[in-house]
């Protein structure tokens, strides 16, 4: 009786522990897809003027809706839809900003897409 014990102890702690990395995988790859970002930051690292901060507020809300979309579509189909969100946002980005600006943002927007593995 007492190795029952013991057996159904370990398999409910492997289990545990198991679901509970799921878990965390799962919540890590929803940050991966988080494009959140300080607007005032990027407003003084561009140059932005008030008109182009509204506009981009606008463009970046829709951006990381389509990309936090993006994270819970499995496999290939996740990879197509980073790749949408991601020409949608250049192309709105690239009426809004002038050309030192698009092409500041695109370096960032390109160094951040690189180091979250997307």
């Amino acid at each position: 009786m007492k190795k029952f014990v013991l057996t159904v102890v370990a398999m409910m702690t492997m289990t545990f522990g198991f679901a509970e990395t799921e878990n965390q995988d799962a919540v890590r790859t929803v940050k991966n897809y988080d494009m959140s970002f300080d607007m005032r930051r990027l407003a003084v690292t561009l140059d932005l003027t008030s008109d182009q901060m509204e506009a981009i507020q606008v463009i970046q809300d829709n951006f990381n809706e389509a990309m936090l979309e993006a994270a819970t579509v499995p496999g290939f189909q996740s990879r197509m839809l980073v790749r949408q969100a991601v020409r949608k946002d250049v192309k709105q980005m690239r009426r809004v900003l002038n050309d030192k600006q698009y092409n500041t943002y695109m370096m960032l927007l390109g160094t951040t897409l690189h180091n979250r593995g997307l």
